[in-house]
């Protein structure tokens, strides 16, 4: 199937499920292909079968086999005339007819040029009965450690989230308190990872795992200000990391958060460079009576601050804006859009509603004049 699903073979699926189902007898086009061929149903899908039925039906020699396997598969259109003439010269010598011996030729050159070898499909296989096999019995676990490969593809993470929506699976907002740096997953669930979050570092993010596995959890902005080295805290890492949620494990005002960006790390450089000056105050190694000043303010409303987390992940994550909507799409019977490609496969052509949300709107002035958005 690995080597079937490509431009060159996969013409030939219907038939090679026909043949494999009893429903079509195989076509060998001659009976000296029918050993190299029979496992295949008939049909050319390996690299190796036209190297075999070159030599089977040619008569070229091994380094002639591969030689002409390799002019097919990169396509080298001006070497393929001087291989077909000896291709057919070689099968004439065996007796096969002329037609035929051109019918095989055109074959071996259209599947070749698309064609797997048989060890590299039988890798690709073996990975992919590894992967099914733990998306099926791990699904949390697969889709974290899958999600930790394209951390820095937000698109790839939003259809990765669908995924896991749809495998009946929640994914949990970044936690500063509960989140690695990496995916993990949390109680069966997939726990976002902090430097998976835009513009924030994985250095920094690491810094901030370690202090909270050494130390214990972060009881308050002031604890976590003063405990974190500021490397770890510049300005536009804690802006993203309130965008998101990060931080609602120990302040729920995620506004109020970003808007005090610059006391939280102004503070923490004062604290770090204590540390770093290892020098011993009038309160001895309590910095507890340097309180942390914030300035406090009304948390963005919620469409506001889904639009604050969007930016800050690349998509929704805690919710979505049409959610409030939800009676209303029900009456219409809309669906999400990642539910449509089973509803096609099932059914063919559907046709179907779905709520969407204008995010940006581009005005444009056609070649006549007219203007258009």
């Amino acid at each position: 199937l690995v080597s079937l699903y490509r431009p060159g073979p996969m013409d030939s699926i219907p038939t090679y499920i026909a043949v494999k189902k009893g429903l079509e007898k195989p076509d060998y086009m001659h009976p000296m292909l029918e050993p190299i061929l029979k496992e295949t149903y008939g049909i050319m899908i390996y690299q190796e079968q036209v190297m075999q039925i070159s030599r089977e039906m040619a008569g070229f020699t091994l380094g002639g086999a591969d030689l002409l396997r390799r002019i097919m598969g990169k396509k080298k259109a001006e070497l393929l005339p001087e291989q077909k003439v000896k291709f057919l010269a070689g099968a004439k010598e065996k007796n096969v007819d002329a037609k035929i011996a051109e019918l095989v030729f055109d074959k071996m050159a259209k599947f070749a040029s698309y064609g797997f070898n048989k060890a590299h499909a039988a890798a690709y296989a073996y990975i992919a009965y590894q992967t099914a096999y733990l998306k099926a019995h791990y699904p949390a676990e697969f889709m974290a450690a899958t999600m930790t490969l394209d951390k820095i593809n937000t698109d790839k993470l939003a259809v990765f989230k669908e995924d896991i929506k749809a495998h009946g699976i929640e994914v949990l907002i970044p936690d500063i308190n509960e989140s690695d740096v990496n995916f993990s997953v949390q109680d069966g669930k997939v726990r976002y990872a902090l430097s998976a979050v835009k513009n924030v570092g994985e250095a920094g993010m690491k810094i901030v795992v370690e202090e909270r596995e050494k130390n214990g959890p972060f009881k308050s902005l002031q604890d976590f200000a003063r405990r974190v080295d500021v490397s770890a805290l510049n300005k536009r890492y804690v802006e993203n990391l309130a965008k998101a949620g990060a931080f609602e494990c120990i302040e729920k005002n995620r506004a109020m958060v970003f808007n005090n960006v610059e006391n939280i790390v102004s503070y923490a450089a004062q604290e770090t460079a204590g540390r770093n000056s290892a020098q011993m105050g009038l309160f001895g190694a309590d910095t507890s009576a340097n309180a942390l000043k914030l300035t406090r303010s009304p948390d963005w409303p919620q469409m506001e601050k889904l639009e604050q987390e969007k930016q800050a992940l690349g998509f929704y994550l805690s919710a979505h804006p049409l959610d409030s909507y939800a009676t209303v799409l029900e009456r219409l019977r809309a669906v999400d859009y990642c539910d449509i490609e089973p509803m096609v496969k099932a059914s063919g052509a559907v046709r179907t509603c779905i709520a969407a949300i204008v995010s940006d709107v581009r005005e444009r002035i056609s070649p006549k004049g007219n203007r258009f958005a």
